[in-house]
């Protein structure tokens, strides 16, 4: 039973996919099945890395979902719109739909999911996160049972090439960004990747899956690379870590004792550059490869490792989703049925509500430049614990401007409101000039 896709852009990814649909041989047999029947591009002039009949392109989207001969909707344009539009215009036509974009399920996931269980479709995602990682239906079907502690991830591919290049070579942000844009692992704007908005998109995403509810987007506290500089990069080195964009999200304990599925949870979700020690799983994920540890009980920790972006990685993980589909309908024989795809379910959705930040509990690095004098580091240390913060180390490097210091300190687990307390009495000593990085460390 042949079954007919169409497809929502002709990128990057969506050149991925339309190759691999076009060279069954080798594959799963059920590959050989489907058949691209329309793509929607922007523009039809356009040379592109496949060859495609061109009775296939239409610059009109909605010519593909509307197309009888089309049976799965496939989208990878990117962007909010009309890619949201475009994916509700599919579940209403009745037809299941595979996406890669993060941006839209991070933001529009529950209106989808609803969507789409009333609807009897599928909508999987399995792309939108980690690339060529299978990480979603992980968390959706073979971690269900546990209780997901905690999500933590290396999820930008672009950001942590950047902090690679930077920690092996001691290079300047700068010019590790312009390389990476010269050889297409950054973007001409990289912005929602050094900023880490790309990152927040997949952890609000994970985060969701993995405690059953919607996490809100835009509350997610959001800090990236584009301000950190080599020499905190090379401190951290000395002292046993390494620094990688972090994306977090793990369960708080709630005053209110579990009573059902549908209890609120409490979680702290983020997106930041973080010292991790060098046995740390994740300290050794280097170059534009993704990581991501899930955390749960009973399960113990588990890591999902591999590339994270570009063509190969992502339409490998689409055309998984394809298949997932393609052989429930063989199965079914094209029949009507309900989706069992848990992110569909949405009734079976918890509140979730992200923690206030100053109620969090970490361990910080903050580089503090100074005068080079005797007494700072010791009105230093009186600040911090005045404030109740404990330090676990305090180290004075060297500076090149004669009469200033660095000073550098690691705290152990202290709440975010006492730390900033400290760091607002520090800032007003007379002899500490600037705080000069403040980073999270695990």
């Amino acid at each position: 039973m042949t079954i007919g896709i169409g497809l929502l852009g002709l990128g990057t990814v969506g050149a991925g996919v339309a190759g691999i649909l076009a060279t069954p041989s080798g594959r799963h047999p059920l590959v050989a099945e489907l058949d691209l029947r329309r793509v929607a591009v922007r523009d039809l002039a356009r040379p592109r890395p496949v060859e495609l009949a061109a009775e296939l392109l239409t610059t009109n989207p909605e010519a593909v979902i509307d197309d009888p001969a089309v049976d799965i909707v496939v989208e990878v344009m990117g962007g909010l719109e009309p890619a949201r539009s475009l994916i509700l215009r599919a579940i209403a036509a009745g037809k299941p739909v595979v996406t890669a974009n993060k941006a839209v399920i991070a933001r529009y996931g529950e209106e989808i999911a609803a969507a789409a269980a009333k609807q009897g479709v599928y909508v999987l995602i399995e792309a939108a996160v980690g690339g060529g990682i299978p990480i979603i239906e992980p968390l959706k079907q073979s971690l269900g049972a546990n209780r997901i502690q905690r999500v933590s991830g290396i999820i930008n591919g672009t950001t942590n090439y950047i902090l690679s290049r930077m920690a092996a070579e001691g290079a300047a942000y700068s010019d590790v960004l312009a390389e990476a844009q010269s050889l297409g692992y950054a973007e001409a704007d990289p912005a929602a990747d050094v900023q880490g908005g790309d990152a927040a998109d997949k952890i609000a995403i994970l985060a969701g899956l993995a405690y059953g509810g919607s996490v809100p987007r835009a509350a997610i506290p959001t800090e990236g690379i584009d301000r950190l500089e080599a020499r905190d990069v090379a401190y951290a080195a000395q002292l046993g870590y390494v620094v990688k964009l972090l994306a977090v999200a793990q369960a708080m304990p709630s005053a209110e004792a579990p009573t059902s599925a549908q209890t609120e949870q409490l979680l702290d979700v983020r997106v930041h550059p973080t010292l991790l020690p060098k046995a740390h799983p994740l300290a050794g994920v280097n170059g534009v490869n993704n990581a991501i540890l899930v955390e749960g009980d009973p399960v113990g920790q588990v890591m999902f490792y591999g590339p994270g972006a570009g063509a190969g990685p992502t339409a490998s993980a689409v055309v998984a989703d394809i298949l997932n589909i393609a052989g429930i309908r063989q199965a079914t024989a094209g029949s009507a049925k309900p989706p069992l795809d848990p992110l569909l379910a949405a009734g079976s959705w918890r509140a979730c509500r992200l923690v206030d930040s100053a109620e969090t509990t970490h361990r910080n690095y903050v580089r503090l430049r100074t005068s080079d004098e005797a007494g700072v580091i010791g009105k230093i240390g009186t600040c911090f614990g005045e404030a109740g913060v404990s330090i676990q180390s305090i180290v004075q490097f060297e500076t090149q401007s004669a009469g200033d210091a660095e000073i550098v300190v690691i705290t152990h687990d202290v709440c975010e409101a006492n730390f900033r307390q400290a760091l607002a009495a520090i800032e007003a000593l007379a002899g500490v000039h600037t705080i000069a990085a403040c980073l999270r460390t695990l």
